[in-house]
């Protein structure tokens, strides 16, 4: 069975998304380790990170991401947002490290103009100065798949594979695949040859063994529409049929599959735990 999760607010402190973890029963969660809106990073003291690491440890989780910044780009023309970019993800990278995270999730940036082939070496320039400043660390760097709104890169399989073709150490990089992206940049994982088309087009040109965690999604627009909204599982364009499939997919029994879906019905009821449910009913039917 995969390692169904989902992404915890860390209000309170960063352990409280362990708790939280525990409460739910999950082997594996998602967080930010600082606010996703901001560039200040608040210090991460030897009190957090042994806060965290206990809770971890008292949750019996196995896994554990982090996503980073939404503001950093490292596909960005300009040297003075590029290197902002690179200094906070190497930020971002140090605090993963500092807690014992297994995987820091990015998007691979957007290029604002300058074009896909300009973007995709200023995101390996971007990714190759931030490995090196981060020598031996354990954390691997993930490449989301992208909607592909406006300049963004990642969209299309082709984009990851140039970047994990031309990084330095690509065996400290690798993908996290989410379902609603995919879904919106044009893969319709929807259809039972689709999700196998998906899945084929992936391997032939990344290799499913670069695929670490999923991002577990429904769409509220339709496949190839280039917009980024999440929905409840079986609640948008996707439907249940894609996530039947993927949560029994033999493949993956050892991925982590991170839910990103509303906190929230239209009722105000909490709606991870029901997600989460879903998903092991699923997983439990192959």
């Amino acid at each position: 069975m995969p390692l169904f999760g989902a992404h915890f607010s860390v209000a309170g402190g960063l352990h409280n998304a362990a708790a939280t973890a525990q409460r739910f029963k999950c082997p594996t969660f998602q967080l930010f380790t600082k606010n996703a809106n901001q560039w200040a990073a608040p210090t991460l003291t030897d009190e957090h990170i042994r806060l965290f690491k206990e809770a971890v440890a008292e949750a019996k989780v196995t896994s554990v991401t982090a996503h980073d910044s939404y503001l950093i780009n490292l596909a960005a023309p300009g040297d003075e947002l590029f290197d902002k970019s690179v200094n906070a993800f190497v930020i971002e990278m140090e605090r993963a490290e500092a807690l014992g995270l297994d995987y820091l999730v990015t998007h691979p940036g957007a290029h604002v103009g300058s074009g896909e082939p300009a973007g995709l070496a200023r995101v390996i320039d971007g990714l190759n100065r931030s490995l090196k400043r981060c020598a031996g660390f354990r954390v691997k760097v993930l490449l989301e798949t992208t909607a592909g709104q406006g300049t963004t890169l990642g969209w299309k399989f082709e984009h990851l594979q140039t970047l994990l073709n031309g990084v330095a150490e690509p065996e400290r990089c690798g993908v996290c695949f989410d379902t609603c992206h995919v879904f919106a940049a044009g893969y319709d994982v929807s259809t039972e040859a689709g999700y196998a088309d998906t899945f084929a087009h992936f391997d032939a040109l990344i290799g499913l063994d670069k695929l670490n965690v999923f991002h577990v999604n429904d769409s509220v627009k339709g496949v190839g529409c280039r917009v980024d909204r999440h929905a409840l599982l079986g609640k948008g364009k996707v439907g249940n049929d894609c996530f039947k499939r993927l949560a029994a997919d033999p493949r993956f029994d050892d991925r982590p599959m991170i839910l990103e879906t509303p906190k929230e019905d239209d009722d105000g009821r909490e709606m991870d735990p029901v997600m989460l449910k879903l998903l092991r009913g699923y997983a439990k039917k192959k």
